[in-house]
């Protein structure tokens, strides 16, 4: 996790937004050989020999995305970067430079961006990325962040969603559920603290979900992973509206069907332990949680060597004929059809 700031505040307005921009971006280095220009001038300069470029852009908006009355704006700057490096991760690709926007209203002091920006730093700097630009501007209310992350693969490594066929293998990254398990056990004590201020939530028993929420991680390491096994998957996509909604993506890109099987998704036993808590079901967490930001992608049976045994890689499923259609194949062996049931952005 990061360390608590002192509670100094300095309004903005002590510092116009080019002195802002300055200051919150004067520990930012280049370390990357693509970043020829970087923050200073109207557009930074990159430079790519013989590689294809991937850009992908995510929105983060208080109030719809996170919650600030117990997500730390450190975690938060973390959080925004890594949500966008896994969007590169899920194209096979590895990202060099991301730019990063702001919209913050007159209640956010000046501390407060730097405990944003630290964050921010600290992603940058672990998955070694260049933070090449971005922009600052007012919001008559909340936080709103924008990321856009830049990245390049090889022309024959680049994956899309659309590459899947009948008899591939589904395959999954970690375990999935803790992300949405987390934002439940936050949001069951902001509940109880506000009935009792004095009341401190005993989060011990949580500690992984809810990191899993609040400090999730881009599986950077499964792309250097896929490379040395030799394995180029046939599609991918990165797991953050819910397994069951990135499996439909990738059979309705791919036009195909597939069985995904309860008995092999990969749960956290802390998961398992707090779904009994919460009288939940565990698969319909895993299925329809979101955020866990694991990978999921396909692979021709001849890989299968190649990637059995992994820890890191769990085989969950098999692609069928588009005719088949989509199912989740129970422990009791019924074939059940999926259904997007993770976030969707424009539901009330």
């Amino acid at each position: 996790m990061f360390e608590n700031k002192n509670d100094q505040q300095t309004p903005l307005s002590d510092l116009g937004e080019f002195a802002l921009i300055d200051h919150l971006t004067k520990h930012f280095k280049v370390g990357q050989a693509s970043t020829v220009s970087s923050i200073g001038d109207d557009a930074a300069v990159l430079e790519f020999k013989d590689k294809q470029i991937v850009v992908s852009t995510d929105l983060l908006i208080e109030g719809i995305h996170f919650d600030l009355s117990y997500m730390p704006l450190e975690h938060l700057g973390y959080k925004a970067v890594v949500v966008n490096l896994s969007d590169v991760c899920a194209m096979n690709a590895v990202a060099s430079q991301i730019t990063v926007s702001i919209a913050v209203s007159n209640r956010f002091p000046l501390e407060a961006l730097e405990a944003l920006y630290s964050g921010i730093h600290k992603a940058a700097k672990y998955y070694n990325v260049d933070v090449v630009g971005g922009d600052t501007t007012s919001s008559t209310r909340g936080m709103i962040i924008s990321v856009t992350a830049i990245g390049s693969a090889s022309k024959e490594r680049i994956v899309r969603r659309s590459g899947a066929k009948p008899n591939d293998l589904l395959v999954v990254t970690g375990d999935l559920g803790g992300a949405y398990l987390g934002l439940q056990v936050l949001e069951r004590e902001k509940e109880v603290f506000k009935v009792n201020p004095n009341n401190q939530p005993d989060l011990e028993p949580y500690t992984y979900l809810v990191e899993r929420q609040l400090k999730p991680e881009a599986r950077t390491d499964i792309i250097s992973l896929l490379e040395s096994l030799e394995v180029i998957p046939t599609s991918m996509i990165d797991i953050s509206d819910g397994l069951s909604s990135e499996v439909l993506h990738l059979c309705k890109s791919s036009k195909v069907g597939c069985d995904l099987y309860e008995d092999k998704i990969p749960l956290d036993p802390q998961m398992m332990t707090t779904c009994e808590e919460f009288n939940v079901d565990s698969t319909t967490i895993a299925i329809n949680g979101g955020e866990d930001y694991e990978l999921l992608f396909t692979i021709d049976q001849s890989d299968f060597d190649k990637i059995k045994g992994n820890p890191n890689l769990t085989v969950i499923g098999f692609i069928k004929e588009q005719s088949d259609g989509a199912h989740l194949v129970t422990r009791s062996e019924t074939r059940v059809p999926i259904e997007a049931k993770g976030w969707k952005s424009f539901n009330a």
